[in-house]
Formats: C-alpha cells, structure tokens, sequence
C-alpha cells in the first residue's frame, strides 16, 4: 500500500446545448470560448507535458452533452468560422494600431499581434494537428495513462431534484455510459455528479451502474452521518459500496476565492473588458451583427487592475510569471495540508483539486500556465500527482469508513437553492409532467418502430434538454434570462406537439426531421430507457 501524499486535478468540462442553425448569427459563443481558450491550451500543455517526458495525471469529466458539440459538424464550422473573424478582426486591429508613435499604442499593437498570432495558431492547431477531432486527443492521453476520463449526467441534470423519478435517473446514466463507451470503447470508473450534487438516493444508482467512485463537495462527507469519517484528506464508501472523495476545501477557496484570486490579479487579463465593447461601431467589422449587437472579440487589452477609466495594459509575460509563482504557492499549501492529515490517517492522504475547467482558460487567461507550472514544479519537487481510480486502487479499501454523505452541491451555500428557488421553479412543475408523460409512452409504445420510434427517440431528448441543470442556474444568476425561457419553452412545446401526434395518430414527417436536425443529441437514444424498472 503506498503511504505517500498524493494530489489528484480533476476538471469538469461541460457546455449547455446550445446550438441555432436557422439564425444567420451564431448564438455558441460560450461553446467556441471553452473550446478555443479552455480545450486547445489544456491540449497544448498536455502535449508540452508529453514531449519533455514530464509526467502528469488529470482527470477531466467530459460531459455527454458537450462530446456530442464536439463531434457536430455545424458547431465545428461555425468555430472555425469564428476563428477566421477573429483572425479578420486582427488584421483591422494591426491596421489600427500600427504607426500612432505613443508608448501606449506601441503595447496595444504588441498585444493585438500577440491575440491575431494565437487565433491563427488555434486554426491551425485544431485543423492540422488535432483534425478537429478533440476527443480523439484526450482519449490518446487516456490510452497512454495520463488522463482519466469520467462521464457525468447525459445532460447535466442536477439529479437530487429528480430522485424522485427512477427513470429519468436511470435514463441518464445508460446514455451517459452508452455514449461513453461509444466514444472512448470503454466504461468510465468514475462519475462526476452534475454540480457535485449528492443526495442519498443516488447511492444504489452509482452502484447498480457499476461506477467505483464518485465525488462530493468537501461538506458533503464531513457532515456525512458517520461522526467516525477520516475528514476530507481520505476517501470513504457509502453503504452500497461507491467510494466517495471529497474535493479539497483549502484548494477550491484558495483558486476560487481569497487568497490566489486568479480573476482578480492586478497582472492577469481581465475576461469582461473586451475591445469589442469599446470601439466604434464601424471599426467592429465580422463582429457587429446587423441589429447592431456587439460581440466579444477576444482582443483584451487590459489587466484586471485596470478600472473602466485607466490604462493598465495587460502584459503577458508579467501575467505568465505571476501565474507560476501562483502555482508554486499552490503546491507548498496542498503540501503543508497532506502532511498536516497524514498525521491523523493510517492511509495515504489526498487532495483532489476538481474545479469547472473553464477557470483554467476562459476565464483566467493565465490558467493554462498554472496548471503547467504545476506538474513541471511537481516534477522537480518529486510530488505524487495521482487520477482519482489510480489512487483508489493502490488504497487498503478495508481501512474506508462507511459513510452516507450529507446532501450536497457545490453552488451558492453549498446546497441547492441555485437551482430551486424563486427565479427557476416554475421550470419543474412543467420538467415533472412532461416526464410523466414521457414515462407513460414509454409504456404505451414498447416495440413500435419507424416513424412512431423517431418521434419517440426524439422526445426523450426534449426531456433530456429540459433537465439540463444550466437553465436554473442562469436563471437564477439572472444570465440571459430570456434566451433560457425560451430553450426550455422550446423543448417542452416540442414534447408536446410529439405527445399529440402520437395520440392522434399523426405525425408530420416534415415538422419531426427538421426537429431532429435541430436537436440531434445521441443519436443512437433508445426512448425504451424512460420505461419503468419491473
């Protein structure tokens, strides 16, 4: 049994669907960010890592939702199409900038040469070296040991609301493994609860699926209802025979908050203020819609110690330095904190760093090096970077305490008002009928086929859509309030129009294969996985 401390990085990787082919303007720029500022660097350092024989472990949960993006043909052209406006966008900003003689100027033309070389490099990135086949490349570092791959809920769904209804549990985790093993010909060992939410009744569902572990928010096995519990340094097992890791509370605060405030920095790039929003309209060029709109270009100028009336221009060689030194910190505090557990536990400590991965990237422009700086200072220092089912299966099991874990989530006081309360609980009370509804032609239609099995396939993805825990959540952030109405607005009205026709017996060809082209998540969906367990 290996003794040592060990430091396990798992990333959550998910986007909402999102996905408008009959509007001339693309609506996926959340999709193209995550996929241009979070996936691209990561692979970039995966592949750095690689080369210079650095060894590294990370887990990263793909959602099943946001493998399919990666794998549309209209969302992989619509990025590269974004791509080349920024690319075009570049050029008139070089333009602009050029030749003013200012100090100033001469740094915004440094870094606007600095954005158009990445925008280029990421096309070429993405088409040449990666065929833009990303999940390909994150299934070779799977193959070669690097990388651990977890699934999630098919669509994301925040499942302690939907206990409730066995079968929509269960309908999403056979998709998720189905499209899983589709995808990566191989079931995942672990399962990354949506929002890390945990109740006790997901308990015999984790273990009748088959998935070894399982992660929590750090409250949720420290107020778990075994006062015995080793704390969050050591992993547990519910009664049914999950395992359960407990993310490291001190590493969440410290990236996410307070003492390392990775969006706060005075050095690092600031993710709001975007050239976009600040020139003349006539000078937007491929990023100006016809309405009007403006749209982030990516082209940042400005650090995040800058206010709306300064002129602190962001340097990313300072940023980059500051980011390192930041890593370093990181490592000596999960040290300090292992050596502190382990001399309470009989067994190998850990501390499963696991945050939303569009913090490494998108957000912080800088996370990328950070993670980097990680694994070569963790190389130097001769640190134990383990995966979560590495290190389990290098553990003595007996020694795991039983514990059933406190209902939990990691948003907004750690429970689950984010998403169930005021601003979003209208949404359930239709999500609820129209599951019911949804059970009830499960029953109704067991073996049709043809055209009454495309209707039925394509309404348990409209259910699918509408559980999706993003809508509740942006409502209750007050994010796009209106655009979140009306997708689940959407997808409930379609259900409905297919539970119709199927009780009339009619249903328009037309109407149904425009629908599927729409929503054309998992394409191989059984709708038999919303009948009742006899």
């Amino acid at each position: 049994m290996n003794t040592s401390p060990a430091i396990s990085v798992v990333l959550a990787l998910h986007k909402p669907f999102i996905r408008h082919p009959e509007l001339e303007q693309s609506q996926e720029r959340c999709f193209f960010e995550a996929l241009s500022e979070t996936c691209l660097p990561l692979l970039e350092v995966f592949d750095r890592l690689d080369m210079e024989h650095i060894p590294f472990k990370i887990a990263l949960s793909l959602s099943p939702i946001f493998c399919q993006m990666l794998r549309d043909e209209y969302l992989l052209e619509s990025y590269l199409k974004y791509v080349d406006r920024q690319i075009e966008f570049g050029i008139r900003e070089l333009d602009r900038t050029a030749g003013s003689g200012s100090p100033q100027d001469d740094e915004i033309h440094r870094l606007a040469l600095w954005f158009y070389n990445q925008a280029v490099d990421k096309r070429i990135l993405f088409t040449e070296r990666y065929e833009g086949n990303i999940l390909r490349v994150f299934d070779h570092y799977q193959r070669k040991g690097r990388v651990e791959l977890l699934t999630t809920a098919a669509t994301h769904a925040f499942l302690p609301l939907y206990t409730g209804y066995p079968e929509a549990i269960q309908a999403q985790l056979e998709i998720a493994i189905a499209s899983h093993r589709i995808l990566f010909g191989r079931n995942p060992y672990g399962f990354w609860l949506p929002e890390l939410g945990w109740s006790a009744e997901l308990d015999r569902y984790l273990r009748s699926y088959n998935f070894s572990y399982t992660i929590v928010d750090t409250h949720g096995l420290i107020l778990g209802d075994n006062l015995e519990s080793q704390g969050s340094f050591y992993p547990a097992k519910t009664p049914a025979g999950v395992f359960v890791l407990a993310r490291d509370f001190y590493a969440s605060q410290e990236l996410e908050e307070s003492t390392l405030p990775c969006h706060r920095d005075p050095l690092y790039r600031d993710y709001h203020r975007d050239v976009g929003y600040e020139l003349p309209a006539k000078l937007m060029g491929p990023f100006l819609e016809a309405n009007g709109a403006r749209k982030a270009t990516g082209y940042k100028y400005w650090a995040s110690g800058s206010k709306a009336d300064s002129k602190q221009i962001y340097d990313p060689q300072k940023a980059a330095a500051r980011a390192k030194a930041a890593a370093s910190s990181f490592l000596d505090a999960r040290i300090s904190r292992l050596k502190a557990a382990a001399e309470y536990l009989d067994g190998c400590p850990i501390s499963l760093c696991a945050y939303d991965a569009d913090i490494f990237g998108r957000f912080w422009y800088e996370g990328p090096v950070f993670i980097e700086t990680l694994y070569r200072e963790g190389a130097r220092r001769e640190l134990q970077f383990m995966n979560p089912a590495e290190y389990l299966y290098k553990q003595d099991a007996r020694g795991f305490r039983t514990v059933m874990p406190e209902f939990s989530s990691w948003g907004v006081n750690g429970y689950g008002e984010m998403w169930l309360d005021a601003s979003n609980d209208w949404l359930y009370r239709h999500a609820l009928r129209s599951l019911d509804r949804m059970i009830e032609l499960a029953e109704r239609f067991p073996d049709d086929t043809g055209l009454k099995e495309r209707a039925l396939n394509q309404a348990a993805r409209e259910i699918l859509l509408v559980q999706a825990s993003d809508w509740p959540k942006m409502l209750y952030k007050q994010e796009s309030t209106a655009y979140v109405r009306n997708q689940v607005e959407t997808s409930l009205r379609n259900f409905t129009t297919i539970y119709e026709s199927l009780g009339s017996n009619y249903i328009s060809t037309e109407w149904l294969t425009g629908l599927e082209r729409r929503h054309n998540i998992f394409p191989t969906i059984n709708y038999r996985v919303f009948r009742r367990k006899r």
